[in-house]
C-alpha cells in the first residue's frame, strides 16, 4: 500500500525498457532512484530523480533522458501527466480513479493500513528510561519515555520484532545512599526524632513511606542487627518499593516495559557475567595492561594513575581506551556495559537501540565501539539523546516538587495536563532539540495546541457520522458500501485529502527506519490540518459538505473519506500512545 514504492517499481521497468548502459558497458545501478511528493504540491503527485541519477553514469544528458522517461511513463494507466521540471527531474500526476481505488483498498484494511513488513522481523531491543531506581520520575524521564515506547510502537507496526526494556540499575553507590536514606526513614518511623536530611542523603518525601512499612514489618529488629546485616535488607525492600512507583509512575503515562533487567544480576555469582564477558574481548584482542592518560576537565570517579585492565576501545571507534578492572581488582562501571551489552547480543537482538538523556553524550561512541568488539557487524547499535524539557506555565517555569525534594516528577505533571497532551508534545520537537512544555498552552483549545488539533478532527470525524445516522436514518454504515461508492469522490479537496492519507504507509517505513518518532507527530497535525480545511471548504459551500441528504451515493463516498481519515488518525495516536477521541467537550 506504499504507493511510493509502488510507483518506484513502476519507473524502474519503465526506466529497463530505456535499455541504457554505463559507459563500461554494464547495466546502471538503479538503487538510487526515489520517488518522493514534491515541495510544491502544485506540481504533481509525484516526483523522481531517475534521470538525475541516472544521466552521469550513462553519459547522458539529464533533462533529454528525463524526456525519453517520460515517453515512457506515459503509458501508465495510472499516470495522467508525466513532465519534466528543472534540470531533469520528472513530476508525475496521478487519475483520480486511482486515488479513488487507492481509498477503497485503504477502507478494506481499515487501522491496519500503513502496517508494514520493511522490518523484516528483525530483533530489535529498545532500551528507555533506566532511571536509577532512587526515587520517583521527574520530568526529565518524561521525554525518553515517551520517544523510546512510541519508536518501539512504530517498528513494531514497521514489521519489527521489538522489546522494550528497562534496565534496573540496581548495583553501586548510590543504591547504598538509597538504603541508607531509606534507614533514616525507618528510624523516623520508630519514633526517633532525625531532623534535618544530612548531605549526600536523598531527602524526598518519597521515602517515608518506606521507613513506615520497614517499620511494620521488623519492628525494632533492624536496629538490632548489625549494619552490614540489615543494609541489604533495607537496600532490598527500597528497590522494590521504588520500582513499584516508577511503574505506577510510566503507568500513568501509558508506557510499559515488557523486560525490567537488574543490573544486579551481572555481579552475582562472583560477577560472572562481567568476567564472561571480558574473556570474551580478551580472545578477541580488545584487552590489554596499561595506564590512561589523566582526562581533560574534570576526572571521573573511576580514574587511576596506575595499571588496570583496559579495553581497547580506540581500535574500534572510541575516542579513548576504557577501563574495566581498577587496580585493586574491583570493576568499573563500564565493566557492567559490556557484560549487560553482550547478554542482549546472546539474548538475538541485532538491532541495540538506547535511548538517553543528553547528559549521556559521552556514552555514545564507547558504546558504538563496545557493539563493534563484542558483535563485529551482526549488530547495529544506535543512541538517541533527548535534549532537557524546561517547563513553564503561562510563560513562567514551574517550581520543583515537594513530593520528590529537588525536581518536578512526571507524576506531577500528567496529573496537570493529562497523559495525551504529553505524549503528544514530548515528541512535537526533534529528540535531539530542546523543549519547551508550557501547561497552558498545551491544554489550550486552539489551532495552535498540536495534540487538541489532532483529537479534534477525530472526534470531528465521528460528529459526521452521528450527524449522518441522524439524518439519513441509520444507526450503522456498512464498510463495504462505504467502498463501493467511492467513485464519486471527484472534487479536488477530497483527491487532496487522499493523497494526504496515502502518505502514511510510507512514513511509517520511514520513521521506523529513520528512528525518529516526531515525524509521526507532524504528520498526524498536517493530516488534521488538511481535514478542517477541507471541512471549512464544507461551511462555506454547502455542496462539498459530508452529508448530501439528496445524494446518498456521494454522502457514502464522503463517509467513506471521512472513515478513512478516522482510521489513520486512530492509528497514528495510537502508536503516540494517546486517545482517538470519538467527541470533546
Amino acid at each position: 500500500m506504499n504507493i511510493f514504492a509502488d510507483f518506484n517499481a513502476r519507473i524502474v521497468k519503465a526506466v529497463e525498457t530505456l535499455d541504457l548502459k554505463d559507459k563500461d558497458g554494464a547495466s546502471p545501478d538503479l538503487s538510487r532512484i526515489a520517488v518522493e511528493p514534491p515541495r510544491d504540491a502544485s506540481h504533481g503527485d509525484l516526483a523522481t530523480n531517475a534521470a538525475m541519477v541516472l544521466a552521469k553514469p550513462t553519459g547522458q544528458n539529464p533533462r533529454a533522458l528525463a524526456e525519453k522517461l517520460v515517453e515512457a511513463l506515459r503509458a501508465d494507466a495510472d499516470i495522467a501527466s508525466a513532465d519534466v521540471a528543472g534540470p531533469g527531474f520528472v513530476n508525475l500526476r496521478l487519475k483520480d480513479g486511482f486515488w479513488q481505488a487507492h481509498l477503497a483498498a485503504l477502507l478494506g484494511e481499515g487501522r491496519n493500513y500503513g502496517r508494514s513488513k520493511i522490518g523484516g522481523g528483525r530483533k530489535a531491543n529498545v532500551e528507555y528510561v533506566s532511571a536509577n531506581p532512587t526515587g520517583p520520575m521527574h520530568v526529565g524521564h518524561c521525554r525518553g519515555a515517551v520517544v523510546g515506547d512510541t519508536l518501539a510502537n512504530l517498528m513494531v507496526f514497521a514489521g519489527y520484532d521489538v522489546t522494550k526494556e528497562y534496565v534496573i540499575n540496581d548495583a553501586g553507590s548510590q543504591i547504598d545512599v538509597l538504603g541508607r536514606s531509606a534507614m533514616l526513614r525507618y528510624r523516623g518511623a520508630l519514633g526517633e526524632v532525625i531532623g534535618e536530611i544530612p548531605p549526600g542523603l536523598y531527602p524526598g518525601d518519597y521515602l517515608i513511606p518506606v521507613g513506615q512499612a520497614l517499620a511494620e514489618e521488623f519492628g525494632l529488629g533492624l536496629l538490632e542487627m548489625p549494619e552490614e546485616e540489615a543494609l541489604p535488607i533495607v537496600k532490598d525492600r527500597t528497590v522494590d518499593a521504588m520500582m513499584a512507583m516508577i511503574r505506577e509512575d510510566l503507568a500513568l503515562l501509558n508506557v510499559h516495559h515488557d523486560v525490567f533487567f537488574s543490573e544486579r544480576t551481572l555481579h552475582a555469582d562472583n560477577a560472572k557475567k562481567i568476567r564472561s564477558a571480558i574473556a570474551d574481548l580478551t580472545l578477541k584482542g580488545h584487552i590489554y595492561k596499561g595506564k590512561l592518560p589523566p582526562p581533560k576537565g574534570e576526572k571521573p570517579d573511576d580514574w587511576e594513575d596506575r595499571e588496570q585492565t583496559l579495553f581497547r576501545s580506540t581500535a574500534v571507534g572510541d575516542d579513548m581506551d576504557r577501563a574495566l578492572v581498577k587496580s585493586d581488582g574491583s570493576f568499573t562501571y563500564f565493566a557492567a556495559d559490556v557484560a549487560y551489552l553482550k547478554d542482549k547480543v546472546e539474548r538475538g537482538f541485532v538491532d541495540l537501540i538506547y535511548v538517553l538523556g543528553a547528559d549521556h553524550g559521552g556514552y555514545v561512541k564507547r558504546l558504538e565501539a563496545l557493539a563493534r568488539a563484542v558483535a563485529g557487524d551482526t549488530v547495529k547499535l544506535t543512541v538517541l539523546l533527548c535534549q532537557l524539557v524546561k517547563l513553564f506555565r503561562d510563560g513562567e517555569p514551574v517550581r520543583m516538587s515537594k513530593r520528590s525534594g529537588d525536581f518536578v516528577t512526571l507524576r506531577d505533571v500528567v496529573e496537570e495536563v493529562g497523559r495525551d497532551p504529553i505524549r503528544f508534545m514530548m515528541l512535537y520537537r526533534k529528540n535531539d532539540a530542546p523543549l519547551d512544555f508550557d501547561f497552558a498552552k498545551v491544554t489550550e483549545q486552539s489551532k495552535d495546541n498540536p495534540v487538541f488539533y489532532v483529537q479534534y478532527a477525530s472526534a470531528r470525524c465521528h460528529s459526521v457520522f452521528r450527524q449522518a445516522s441522524e439524518q439519513l436514518g441509520e444507526a450503522n454504515f456498512d464498510r463495504n458500501r462505504l467502498v463501493a461508492s467511492v467513485s464519486s469522490l471527484t472534487d479536488e479537496g477530497e483527491i487532496g485529502l487522499i493523497r494526504k492519507l496515502a502518505e502514511y504507509p510510507r512514513l511509517i517505513e520511514s520513521a521506523a527506519l529513520a528512528l525518529e518518532p516526531h515525524r509521526l507527530a507532524f504528520y498526524l497535525y498536517d493530516l488534521a490540518s488538511s481535514f478542517h480545511a477541507h471541512w471549512n471548504r464544507g461551511t462555506d459551500n454547502p455542496d462539498l459538505r459530508f452529508v448530501k441528504v439528496n445524494d446518498p451515493q456521494l454522502t457514502y463516498a464522503r463517509l467513506g473519506l471521512v472513515q478513512a481519515v478516522s482510521d489513520v488518525l486512530t492509528s497514528g495516536l495510537t502508536l503516540i500512545g494517546a486517545d482517538a477521541p470519538t467527541e470533546m467537550r
